[in-house]
């Protein structure tokens, strides 16, 4: 194997170029021979980013050359060792092993995340002799951002079909049940539920919908009686399934919920979303998100009223 030698001297007072040189070295992975003499296997990368290096020296007042090496038999066998990443990736690996993707502080939780993929790109950057450790840390960093994503990727699924129509005298008094830690679509249900079909509704919100009681009607999840279909949220499902699809008010606010929950546009959904953060960080408890935020959604819903009416 052919190898690359870069012999630079810099004058010493000049202290900027020599830190900057010196990090572009340890940035390469060059192993250092002695002082101002850098190693790097032969290839057409190291040899651009070496002769880089050489002209910046020249540039800064200093001396340079880059030369090929043929190794000889120690060398061949002693160079390699020198360039091994295993101490780097261990580490990372033992820390990315500590990684809780159910950390109190989310926003820190991504961060470090992407510090770990950064830190993985930099040293495959320099892995010139791939360790066995490096699959192991890819897949180890996979596995965490899978869970990270799964924190998140909590919305049901699209079920195909259309709802079915059903008679809201058969669904008095019930329990209905959804996932805790209420948001735009579980939350505009729930109002639209004991508002317009079962005003003595009882709700149970779930901390593990495979928890599910039989006797509720769960909503807004995957396997629930009410739930995403076709391409209605479960907001409009509830509506297309009791024959509320009529009602202007709610047609408006269907879009609205249906905006901040799977896409799309509509002018009031950014002012409804930014209350309800307000409301989330101020009320806790679901119960209560549910009977301030149900006040929210009947001004919301009177105005779309009185609109309709005007024009």
């Amino acid at each position: 194997m052919n190898w690359l030698l870069l012999i630079l001297s810099l004058p010493t007072e000049n202290a900027t170029a020599r830190m900057r040189i010196w990090r572009a070295t340890k940035a390469l992975g060059c192993a250092s021979l002695r002082d101002g003499v850098w190693l790097l296997p032969a290839q057409n990368n190291t040899r651009t980013s070496l002769d880089a290096l050489a002209d910046d020296t020249r540039k800064s007042g200093g001396e340079a050359w880059v030369l090929n090496l043929q190794a000889d038999a120690a060398q061949a066998a002693y160079f390699p060792t020198l360039f091994d990443r295993s101490p780097d990736y261990s580490a990372l690996l033992d820390e990315v092993a500590q990684f809780d993707p159910l950390a109190d502080d989310a926003s820190a939780t991504r961060k470090l995340l992407k510090s770990f993929a950064k830190r993985l790109a930099a040293i495959t950057d320099t892995d010139y002799f791939p360790q066995p450790l490096q699959i192991q840390v890819r897949e180890r960093l996979a596995a965490a951002e899978s869970a990270w994503q799964a924190r998140f990727n909590t919305e049901p699924s699209f079920r195909s079909g259309e709802p079915t129509p059903l008679q809201p005298s058969d669904f008095q008094g019930k329990t209905w049940a959804t996932r805790r830690d209420l948001w735009v679509d579980r939350l505009a249900s729930a109002w639209l539920i004991r508002r317009f079909i079962d005003p003595q509704a009882q709700f149970c919100w779930l901390e593990n919908v495979a928890d599910c009681p039989a006797d509720m009607f769960g909503f807004d999840f995957d396997g629930a009686t009410f739930t995403h279909i076709g391409n209605r949220v479960t907001f409009e499902t509830l509506m297309a399934s009791f024959g509320l699809e009529q009602d202007s008010g709610l047609q408006h606010l269907g879009k609205l919920v249906h905006t901040l929950d799977v896409g799309g546009t509509n002018p009031e959904a950014a002012g409804f979303a930014l209350l309800l953060k307000g409301l989330k960080r101020r009320l806790p408890n679901d119960d209560t998100l549910l009977l301030e935020g149900g006040r929210i959604l009947d001004d919301f819903y009177n105005a779309y009223a009185v609109q309709e009416n005007v024009s």
